[in-house]
């Protein structure tokens, strides 16, 4: 199949424009302790990398007898926006490469809307990126089903097959290739760089593994010119 020129760039949140899950996985490691689920972060990554807090909390109470409760969800979320008050920094190169992007981009994260928000303000991104941010909340099932991902492109008015999304987890690629959009695995940031977490992207098998955001413009651009070679 011929490919399109890409018409729009999706963008994850946590892991592609700011550099927060390693401040994200050690909270979630503490409140779960707390709440006598004892747990790594090697196993947190495994379970719960780049799903949504429906997805989490189902798995927590399916596989390990812990319901989440208003309690829990609200000491995670003062203890991480405090973290990332404090040391949240946005992913290396990624302001450039949004300015140097020359077609439209919009953000589909798993994180709560507040969350993205306050996410993108500390780092400086969100007047980039603002209006066009879409959460998991906003659908019915969070990735790695594709319904997110589907929900953005629609309301941006593009095709799926004229997307390109950018995603660090498992579950986002394989999100993105079931809705039939070309995904690029970002492995730059800084949970991302194990030879075992590289090894679980590569099997996926993106179309593009990088992990240096200067790249990115590049990249794309290569896809811009094969899509116009096919027409």
């Amino acid at each position: 199949m011929a490919k399109h020129p890409p018409k729009l760039v999706i963008f994850d949140c946590d892991g592609v424009l700011v550099d927060s899950e390693p401040l994200s996985l050690d909270v979630l490691v503490r409140v779960l302790g707390n709440a006598g689920v004892e747990m790594d972060a090697e196993e947190a990554t495994e379970r719960f990398l780049g799903k949504s807090l429906k997805t989490m909390s189902d798995i927590l109470h399916d596989d390990y007898g812990l319901a989440v409760d208003d309690a829990f969800l609200e000491e995670m979320r003062l203890d991480l926006y405090q973290r990332f008050r404090q040391e949240l920094q946005p992913v290396a190169g990624i302001a450039a490469a949004l300015d140097a992007l020359d077609i439209p981009r919009c953000v589909a994260s798993s994180s709560q809307m507040e969350r993205i928000r306050l996410s993108l303000t500390i780092t400086g991104l969100i007047d980039k990126l603002e209006p066009h941010l879409f959460s998991s909340s906003m659908v019915k099932r969070g990735k790695p089903a594709p319904d997110l991902f589907l929900h953005a492109a629609a309301q941006m008015g593009t095709p799926p097959e004229d997307c390109i999304v950018v995603e660090d987890s498992p579950a986002g690629i394989e999100a993105a290739k079931a809705a039939g959009m070309r995904v690029f695995a970002f492995a730059g940031a800084s949970h991302a760089k194990s030879e075992r977490h590289l090894e679980t992207l590569r099997r996926l098998d993106p179309d593009v593994l990088f992990d240096d955001m200067r790249e990115l413009i590049h990249l794309v651009r290569n896809e811009q010119r094969d899509g116009n070679a096919g027409l």
